[in-house]
């Protein structure tokens, strides 16, 4: 009996030995948003990784204690991630310690960010690199750990971050590990953005997508001997067209999305360009004819051809305003023409991005139709004005907030960017032209498509021949979140595993009341130190009366 209880001893020591050990571990999520649980889509991307994938986390070293759980957090998870395939793996690296030059560090995309640590009541700056580099074969990419976007403080800015973490480190990993991309194309043939107006959002498909130009092979019109190449694309963008299309390429168009296709649409229905006005100061804007209506109108949506002046979320535009000593001075005013795209709502598409800049937009009529669920990613404020066309546009109206000319009304919120998802019914079903294409199809049960009333939302700035990133204002020196509202956009239109849906968890961060800590922190750090000693003298005290009294 004793033999065999000092086995069953042994036993369950060993199982407590091997678990000390790390042989074998389990965790149990009891937190209330399951912060700790990875999704099923993370879980699929990570097991489809088929060789061996290097996480690289330059979040190491001495730095504030928020940041030490920002590090915990990056570590935590890519345990996890290394739980499900042994294939990734991970360290942390300090780079000042590390001595890495600053130039191998910018040639990987990190740049420094200079934090403010209080530490007694003593402000200083850190250098941090809070980046992670994903290396996967002969690739790599860098990946910010920090959420910018403008108007958080530090603290909300790490909330920001470790809510997004998950979404942020997958959708790279799927990026850089999966075998076959997919095709973005990019229409050419409606006098659209120029090649050097796009390229910073081309910079982006090409790094991401297979991206090829999808032009007319004869009459510089769409036509069924350029669907084959059409078909093979998974999403297809239309940029700014100033070209109306024809009757037949609206039924291309229509059998592409019947077929399966996504569509991204940046619309403008009226031509006013501020380059025009600055050197004018005085335009005449007038409709576009894009002859597209009856096609949105099949969808559920109409673009209006009022421009939209958003008199209480605008952007900032920079003009001279005078003149000293020959030198001109330069003040910014809020420009109604340009409503700023603010979205309250959870949706994976426009969640934790600055605010978008719109230039000129109009407005966006929803318009039921059975089977398709539209959304609103952008709206103007409640403070909005319809400017009819054709109609003149004047700097002066900068200072002329105030006034409304007999040409405008107000009105209430305007929808800006809609996205329509569901079940689309083709508009040629029942008319004579389905006669004309062959194995037409008349439904898509899974359609997605995004139109925006505004053309130049994925339009760049250019400064000596070179593209700015899309969003930068070249004047203002603001940044905007233009690019990647579009890229989060044509993310969700191809997002196959729902990784997309990530960017919807919110994560209980608890933030600290640092007022308080520093009014206390003399009690805290007294009683941290006093009680351990008074826990031990209670159980030495109680230890030697129990001795006193067995042996008295």
């Amino acid at each position: 009996m004793k033999n065999k209880s000092i086995f069953i001893y042994s036993i369950i020591g060993l199982f407590f030995i091997m678990g000390a050990v790390g042989v074998f571990s389990t965790r149990v999520d009891l937190t209330q948003d399951q912060r700790y649980t990875l999704t099923n889509s993370t879980k699929e991307v990570l097991k489809s990784v088929q060789k061996p994938l290097m996480v690289e986390v330059y979040l190491d070293g001495d730095f504030p204690a928020n940041f030490k759980q920002l590090q915990s957090e990056t570590k935590f998870m890519l345990e996890e991630f290394k739980k499900i395939n042994p294939k990734v793996d991970f360290k942390f690296i300090d780079p000042i310690k590390s001595k890495v030059s600053k130039d191998s560090l910018a040639a990987m995309g990190l740049e420094a960010s200079m934090l403010a640590s209080r530490t007694d009541g003593k402000v200083s700056q850190i250098e941090l690199y809070p980046y992670a580099v994903l290396k996967y074969q002969d690739l790599g990419v860098s990946i910010p750990l920090i959420v910018q976007q403008n108007g958080l403080d530090q603290d909300q800015q790490l909330y920001k971050s470790v809510e997004g973490l998950e979404y942020n480190l997958i959708s790279n990993i799927k990026d850089i590990t999966v075998n076959s991309r997919k095709n973005v194309g990019i229409l050419i043939n409606q006098d659209e953005l120029r090649p050097e107006e796009f390229r910073s959002f081309t910079k982006y498909l090409l790094a991401t997508y297979k991206t090829e130009p999808i032009i007319p092979v004869e009459n510089d019109e769409l036509s069924l001997k350029d669907f084959p190449k059409l078909k093979q694309m998974d999403a297809l963008l239309i940029a700014k067209p100033r070209k109306a299309f024809t009757d037949k390429e609206k039924v291309i168009l229509d059998q592409y999305i019947m077929n399966g296709g996504k569509t991204l649409w940046m619309i403008d229905a009226v031509n006013a360009e501020m380059d025009s006005l600055y050197q004018a100061k005085k335009i005449m804007a007038f409709p576009y004819e894009t002859n597209l209506n009856d096609f949105f109108f099949n969808y559920g949506i109409r673009i209006n051809t009022g421009l939209v002046k958003d008199m209480q979320k605008s952007a900032l535009l920079r003009i001279v305003s005078g003149e000293v000593a020959g030198n001109p001075q330069y003040s910014s005013f809020l420009w109604p023409y340009f409503p700023l795209g603010i979205s309250d709502k959870n949706n994976p598409i426009t969640k934790n991005i600055n605010p978008v800049k719109f230039e000129f937009p109009t407005s966006i009529d929803i318009l039921k139709r059975p089977g398709i669920k539209p959304t609103v990613l952008f709206e103007s404020s409640q403070n909005t004005l319809i400017n009819s066309v054709p109609n003149y546009i004047q700097l002066s109206e900068i200072v002329k907030e105030d006034s409304i000319s007999p040409f405008e009304q107000k009105t209430k919120q305007q929808n800006l960017a809609v996205l329509l998802e569901g079940t689309f019914q083709s508009a040629y079903a029942n008319r004579s032209e389905k006669n004309d294409f062959p194995n037409f199809k008349s439904e898509n049960n899974n359609g997605k498509m995004i139109v925006i009333a505004d053309g130049d939302i994925g339009r760049n700035q250019i400064l000596k021949g070179q593209a700015l990133p899309l969003g930068v204002d070249l004047l203002t020196q603001e940044q905007y979140g233009n690019g990647e509202f579009l890229q989060n956009a044509l993310s969700y239109l191809l997002d196959d595993t729902n990784i997309m849906e990530l960017k919807n968890r919110e994560i209980a961060v608890r933030l600290l009341d640092r007022q308080t800590i520093e009014e206390n922190k003399s009690y805290w750090q007294w009683f941290n130190m006093l009680l351990p000693l008074f826990i031990i003298g209670i159980f030495a005290g109680l230890f030697y009366f129990i001795r006193k009294r067995k042996f008295e």
